[in-house]
């Protein structure tokens, strides 16, 4: 399982229904007299009762790629080796990412533990969102984060674990939409990156950013590039040899080539910059030595 970035410091489909085939008939036509008949009597009997209304079948949410069905990874490192030179010599150097194959967080938890591990390094966050869990009623971390748990801890009993006032504010306002029908797990599991953007943007405290690392770490899907992650910033900068961090429109432009398997080849610039601080930290210790 890979590991979480930290913000700013480094990181079925149902078949188309078959087609009618329409065949075009052609058909005499002659003109003839037309008589008009008088208007029939109506029928004295009793009419039908329509038709019972069929019952509607239930929509099913739209299955949507993720890099945690097998072989996705594998043709995700095919189609970036062929497109982008510069990235198959990193992919080559480098141990290919891994994504649970089984069902990740439901949706409201991932989200509430993204924004406990907002700008922390990530050996504070471990601890602070292992209080957070000990708070709450139940000890199967899976099934005692929801939103009514959520709202039943006042923002004092988060303080004390170390949640900032501001961040406890975030959790209520998160745990309130869920609750009151707003977000769902199964909604949010089913929106493309603009409805995503969009409405979880309408959190508090939740930003693209963060939209971004929940799409990738926690929804798994393949083609989402983070422009505003400082460390994917710098791994592009760095492969191609830029003279300054690339902007979010020239980061598009730099990356479209990796579509439509972007989360892989951001993932890989995030290992990019890692190897290079080791490779810096090595060298100073050398020197020091």
């Amino acid at each position: 399982m890979m590991g979480r970035p930290v913000r700013s410091r480094s990181p079925a489909t149902v078949p188309p229904p078959a087609s009618t085939e329409l065949r075009s008939t052609k058909i005499s036509f002659r003109s003839r007299k037309i008589v008009k008949a008088p208007p029939a009597k109506p029928l004295a009997t009793t009419a039908a009762p329509p038709p019972a209304a069929a019952a509607a079948a239930p929509l099913l949410p739209p299955v949507l790629p993720a890099l945690s069905v097998p072989g996705e990874v594998a043709a995700a490192l095919r189609h970036l080796q062929a497109a982008d030179p510069l990235l198959s010599a990193v992919i080559a150097s480098t141990e290919a990412p891994t994504f649970a194959a089984s069902p990740s967080l439901p949706a409201f938890h991932s989200l509430a533990r993204s924004i406990l591990y907002q700008q922390l390094a990530t050996s504070a966050a471990d601890a602070i969102y292992a209080r957070f869990l000990a708070l709450l009623p139940t000890a199967s971390a899976a099934a005692a984060v929801t939103p009514a748990a959520v709202l039943a801890l006042a923002a004092g009993d988060l303080r004390t674990i170390g949640v900032s006032g501001r961040k406890a504010s975030y959790l209520h306002d998160l745990a309130t939409r869920f609750a009151a029908g707003e977000l769902s797990d199964s909604a949010v599991s089913a929106m493309d990156e603009p409805a995503l953007l969009a409405e979880l943007t309408k959190v508090k405290g939740v930003g693209e950013w963060t939209v971004h690392m929940f799409m990738i770490f926690s929804l798994h899907r393949p083609d989402v590039l983070p422009c505003g992650d400082l460390g994917v910033r710098k791994g592009v900068q760095e492969l191609y040899k830029l003279k300054a961090l690339p902007k979010p429109e020239e980061m598009a432009a730099l990356c479209e080539r990796w579509r439509p398997y972007r989360s892989v080849g951001a993932w890989y610039m995030w290992r990019l910059m890692a190897s290079k601080g080791a490779a810096a930290k090595k060298k100073k210790g050398n020197v020091s030595s």
